[in-house]
């Protein structure tokens, strides 16, 4: 990144040796993500980040004459955009909750002669649990709907073949599991699915146009792109095919489990995570009646350590766990973490609830 920021010019804006560099930098960018995503590279787009990402699908292929199928474990970048379009007409499904897992059995009940997609997370922000993608997908393929994925919770730890599944957008981010920088995202779109620009402007082609190209990407790819971040991006993804998806995601599901393991028998922790089930490496808790906002601050201040409290722009799932008052406290996992830290986060948790029976 220190490189491209001192180094790189505008891709696209000029064949001079700093542009060049620039173009190559994203070029090996959107080589490195297709080949995590199973992608084809020129279907590779790159955003700001997840949420515009979503934006840009959401917006890009559903209108407010269709209806649209989505869950409870939603981020506010699929509830709102969806909502939007919900107060100009498009209808909505909302799938539940079933004994912790989603209700699968849901999904095809919804369905509407005028359905055109599914739109969900590949995991919870909130609890860490993993959607049967494989399902879903299924379904998608056999009553040819879209499908289009939020995998800021998975990308980098759980593999993800969108030729296999079928996925016609899957959107993620750069900053959580990829090891890239924050203000770099991406969006990955089926070859055989348009998605109509929401935004429109300079590619370096076609200037004398007055429409936004037609190809991909530089169709959904008006204005500068962000190279330094893109730079990061590769090289946190050349960092995991080095180390391995599996072994990155064993080890810190491994530390999630030992935390999961001793602070579910700390008396007033309520755990809304369940290992029973299929997980990303992430804990949410709360203690006691214990502001989650005032938990954090404790961790924080106290103890040094880095958590999320209050809502995870996950509404509508805090309205599920009835944490709708308090928030929760989620704490997530890296393989970079160590099991000392772990033995740290559960002193402080055992002596926060003590201090506050």
């Amino acid at each position: 990144m220190v490189e491209a920021i001192g180094t790189y010019g505008n891709p696209g804006r000029g064949a001079h040796k700093h542009a060049m560099d620039g173009a190559r930098c994203v070029y090996k960018g959107r080589g490195a993500v297709a080949s995590l995503f199973g992608a084809v590279p020129q279907q590779v787009v790159f955003t700001s980040s997840a949420t515009e990402s979503l934006n840009m699908a959401i917006m890009g292929l559903l209108s407010a004459k269709d209806h649209v199928i989505t869950t409870v474990l939603e981020h506010n970048s699929v509830l709102r955009p969806l909502y939007y379009l919900q107060s100009k007409g498009l209808e909505m499904s909302t799938i539940g909750m079933h004994q912790g897992c989603l209700d699968y059995d849901s999904f095809e009940r919804c369905l509407k002669p005028n359905t055109k997609a599914i739109v969900v997370t590949a995991a919870s922000n909130v609890t860490g649990l993993l959607v049967d993608l494989k399902f879903v997908s299924n379904l998608c393929k056999r009553h040819g709907l879209f499908l289009i994925v939020d995998a800021a919770q998975t990308a980098g730890i759980i593999p993800i073949d969108m030729a296999d599944l079928g996925i016609s957008a899957l959107c993620f981010t750069g900053h959580k599991s990829l090891f890239g920088s924050q203000g770099v995202g991406g969006l990955c779109v089926n070859p055989q699915v348009n998605i109509m620009p929401t935004k429109f402007g300079g590619t370096g082609v076609h200037t004398l146009s007055r429409t936004q190209p037609a190809e991909m990407p530089d169709a959904l790819e008006a204005g500068t792109l962000n190279t330094p971040g893109i730079a990061g991006l590769a090289a946190g993804i050349e960092y995991i095919c080095a180390e391995g998806i599996g072994k990155i995601f064993a080890k810190a599901q491994k530390l999630a489990e030992e935390f999961y393991a001793q602070v579910s028998s700390i008396p007033s922790v309520k755990v809304y995570s369940n290992f029973s089930l299929p997980h990303v490496p992430i804990v949410t808790l709360n203690i006691g009646r214990l502001d989650s906002a005032l938990v954090e601050h404790y961790l924080a201040n106290e103890y040094g350590i880095s958590v999320r409290g209050g809502f995870h722009c996950a509404p509508l799932l805090h309205k599920a766990l009835g944490t709708e008052g308090q928030g929760a406290v989620r704490f997530s996992f890296s393989s970079f973490n160590t099991t000392e830290e772990v033995e740290t986060a559960v002193r402080a948790v055992r002596e926060i609830a003590m201090q506050n029976l």
